[in-house]
């Protein structure tokens, strides 16, 4: 896993060139948005109980097979099992909003969790929907305009929402 800046200076380095223009207009931009980057993973980070348990309760009432005796999330072992799934997953999507890199999510998270879903049963689809109820949430608390910097977060909400679409294309 490599910070942005890292990233952008091991390119660079791997291609024997100096760092371009463009990539520090792109990492100054990453800085000054920094304020509004830490906000938004404290706010999610903040509510992270009540977007796993609210995602957690949108998606079994939509499927309620999932909790009904049989189901992937029936019994109080199995649906700990799913809580804690989705919160892993939360976590690890707020060091990718905090890092503005998404390979701490892939490598640390996501390779492998299609397939380990795959050997247990568990509905990837499920998981996927699941996800994205949580990127409703995340999303929703973290553009909330007030009590934080101030300034257009369209594009870092656009980000954040493209690091929940990872995760659910990733067990989906």
């Amino acid at each position: 896993m490599f910070d942005a800046f890292t990233k952008v200076v091991s390119q660079a380095d791997a291609r024997g060139e100096y760092v371009s223009s463009s990539q520090l207009d792109a990492l100054s931009a990453m800085v000054a948005d920094g304020n509004k980057r830490i906000d938004a993973v404290n706010r999610i980070t903040g509510s992270a109980s009540k977007i796993v348990a609210d995602a957690a309760r949108a998606l079994f009432a939509e499927q309620p097979q999932l909790i009904a005796p049989g189901g992937n999330a029936y019994t109080n072992r199995r649906m700990a099992a799913c809580l804690r799934d989705m919160e892993i997953i939360l976590r690890y999507v707020t060091y990718a909003i905090f890092t503005g890199d998404a390979s701490v999510l892939d490598d640390r998270c996501l390779n492998g969790l299609r397939e380990t879903y795959v050997a247990l049963g568990t509905p990837g689809a499920s998981v996927a929907v699941g996800v994205q109820k949580m990127k409703e949430a995340a999303i929703a608390i973290a553009n909330d305009p007030n009590g934080i910097t101030r300034g257009d977060c369209s594009s870092l909400m656009s980000e954040i929402g493209g690091y929940f679409d990872r995760a659910a294309a990733a067990v989906g």
